[in-house]
């Protein structure tokens, strides 16, 4: 028996490359080889050889395969007899063969046979009288004879058993396997496709292995509008593309490549000049086509309908691909306008304001943002609060731990810009009460340092600027931690300096750390250590004692913490505190409107924000002694 291991086997002794230089003339190109494509007729190179990972792939055809593959599809041979001429040059004896194997291998090349039969018999009747309506709905959309020839329309006639008639020399159990019959209990099989225009499905070498039917009839409603084969030996929607066998030589010039939501969007761009366009067949898009598309490009764009539907599919894909990104993988996407398909945008602006839209494609993680952002008003701090749990649950299900930590940095920030517009503080007005500006200025050595200048009129002593500090807001554990935390990693100022100066109440030191950052025409990194210190204490602030954050053993506050575990503590704890006044906010609403109505549901809302604090503290309490000895 021919197991998965023993062929794997048999595929890793063979050198792919001195196989396929037998009969075709590589050439090196860095660790692969490249030669002019053996399965059709190129003037330039656009077939590889790989192997370090054992197959071929031609970017023009899309032929793909292994040793095998290559034996049977190029040399002719059956399976076993390829198998058994590679294992005699491997030194490996053949097992017995698996019969299902060679019956299922069999059955696919007979399967073939059919669906091409199918598709002349199509063709065919689109030119006979019978097909006057689909060459008349052809021409309603613009399509020409080159476009109706190079994407193989046809029309399936109206009889129930006019295919089978015509493919009589194949068994109808065949024509039921390849879905081109139905078969149903009690009653005789019929033609699955009848009076539709038809337009052949294709694999990525070109061979018809489905079918897509349009209905014709405009009183028909009992029938839906686009009609697919089903499911099949050799058709598996889920691990298709329409056009990827066109589209991928095009893509290969572009550098692009367009997902449309169906199968007539390709056509209409690609008779507009837009060549590089595929589409999924009735499913939202699936893990392998992301895989199969990043074959050809690292970053295809997603065209969408403007409408809801289409927003709900660029959400459904964008899940889809979150769990699967790594390094310069990812999406773009672009939305049409309202009401807009790409034959509609073309047509009523043409080509160029197509390429104009595909070039405004937004980022993956820009359209995360958002579509969850506009998914519901966002009225309350509970409903903000929502939003960023939504948004962290996406960041959650990113396998990749950088992608999901620079995921998570993005998404953070542009929360903490939206909950917390930047308000002016008291220590960047510069006046008030005998008020002081902070002027940070270089010294001899290439250093910052500064100090105040008071305000000309009454300047004022340290005891009044801390009062005046003081008052401004509070002064805790998890604050002192974080400060002592951003004056032993100065570096990490201006990576939170827009979060901690758009969060009320803070302690008053948040305030000239952020201001001797944004101060700086160099930025943080000319400050040090010991500037920061300096400058709070010139000012009348002292920097943080080991006893105003006692049994807090944060990462990033001991000496043997590398800077990138002390900069990954650091977000996550100035997270918490960005997070605890809303938190607090929204209970102190919660309990003062449940003190004044008495109510179930004012009980309800104050016990949930009562035990999301407990949580909140909960995770505070986890992450401060994670270092505990």
């Amino acid at each position: 028996m021919l197991t998965p291991q023993w062929l794997d086997q048999l595929r890793s002794r063979t050198a792919l490359s001195a196989l396929i230089g037998r009969s075709v003339r590589l050439q090196k190109a860095g660790r692969e080889h490249r030669a002019c494509c053996p399965f059709h007729n190129e003037n330039s190179p656009s077939f590889y050889v790989n192997d370090e990972k054992g197959f071929y792939h031609c970017f023009g055809c899309g032929a793909h395969g292994d040793a095998i593959r290559w034996m049977t599809d190029h040399q002719g041979l059956a399976f076993m007899d390829a198998v058994k001429e590679l294992a005699a040059e491997a030194g490996m004896d053949v097992p017995a063969p698996d019969p299902q194997m060679a019956k299922a291998a069999e059955k696919r090349d007979s399967l073939h046979d059919v669906m091409a039969a199918a598709q002349e018999f199509f063709k065919r009747h689109l030119t006979a009288p019978s097909g006057a309506t689909a060459g008349t709905y052809l021409a309603t959309r613009g399509f020409d004879a080159h476009t109706v020839q190079r994407f193989g329309f046809g029309y399936a006639p109206e009889g129930r058993q006019a295919l089978k008639e015509a493919l009589s020399r194949f068994p109808e159990a065949m024509l039921i396997e390849a879905g081109l019959r139905i078969a149903v209990e009690d009653r005789d099989p019929y033609d699955r496709f009848r009076d539709r225009l038809m337009l052949p499905i294709e694999d990525a070498r070109g061979r018809v292995i489905a079918f897509g039917g349009r209905i014709l009839a405009k009183g028909k409603t009992d029938a839906p509008k686009y009609l697919n084969s089903p499911d099949t030996p050799l058709f598996d929607k889920g691990r298709t593309l329409y056009n990827l066998h066109r589209a991928a030589p095009a893509a290969r010039h572009s550098g692009r490549m367009v997902v449309v939501e169906g199968y007539m969007d390709v056509i209409a761009l690609a008779a507009a000049g837009i060549a590089d366009a595929v589409a999924p067949l009735g499913t939202a898009l699936t893990e392998h086509q992301i895989e199969m598309l990043w074959r050809h490009v690292e970053t295809p764009v997603l065209c969408f309908d403007g409408d809801a539907a289409g927003q709900r599919a660029a959400m459904r894909a964008i899940t889809r691909a979150l769990p699967l990104l790594r390094p310069a993988h990812s999406l773009r996407i672009v939305r049409l306008p309202e009401g807009l398909d790409p034959d509609d945008l073309i047509k009523a602006k043409g080509p160029r304001a197509m390429e104009d839209i595909l070039g405004e494609a937004k980022s993956l993680v820009e359209v995360l943002w958002e579509t969850e952002r506009d998914a519901v008003p966002l009225a309350t701090p509970e409903d903000k609060a929502g939003l960023k749990a939504r948004l962290m649950a996406h960041v959650e299900t990113i396998q990749h731990p950088d992608i999901a930590g620079l995921y998570r940095r993005e998404l953070q920030d542009r929360y903490s810009e939206f909950a917390f517009p930047r308000r002016e503080s008291r220590w960047q007005q510069g006046g008030g009460q005998g008020g002081g500006t902070f002027q940070p200025r270089q010294n001899q050595r290439g250093k910052w340092n500064g100090k105040p200048t008071p305000a000309p009129s009454s300047p004022e002593s340290i005891e009044r600027l801390n009062t005046r500090f003081a008052g401004a807001g509070t002064r805790d554990a998890l604050s002192a931690a974080i400060i002592a935390g951003l004056i032993r990693w100065p570096a990490q100022l201006a990576r939170h300096a827009e979060a901690l100066a758009r969060t009320p109440g803070l302690d008053p030191r948040f305030g000239m750390l952020v201001d001797c950052c944004g101060s700086l025409d160099h930025g943080a990194d000319a400050l040090e250590t010991g500037v920061l210190a300096t400058i709070l204490q010139d000012n009348g602030l002292v920097q943080p004692k080991a006893a105003e954050y006692a049994g807090l053993r944060f990462g990033f506050l001991i000496p043997e913490t590398s800077e990138e575990q002390a900069a990954a503590e650091l977000a996550q704890a100035i997270d918490l505190l960005v997070e605890r006044p809303v938190l607090e906010a929204a209970l102190a609403k919660a309990t003062a409107r449940f003190e004044s109505e008495l109510s179930d549901s004012a009980f309800a809302e104050q016990q949930r924000l009562l035990k999301r604090k407990l949580e909140f503290d909960s995770r505070l309490r986890q992450m401060a002694t994670r270092h505990a000895s």
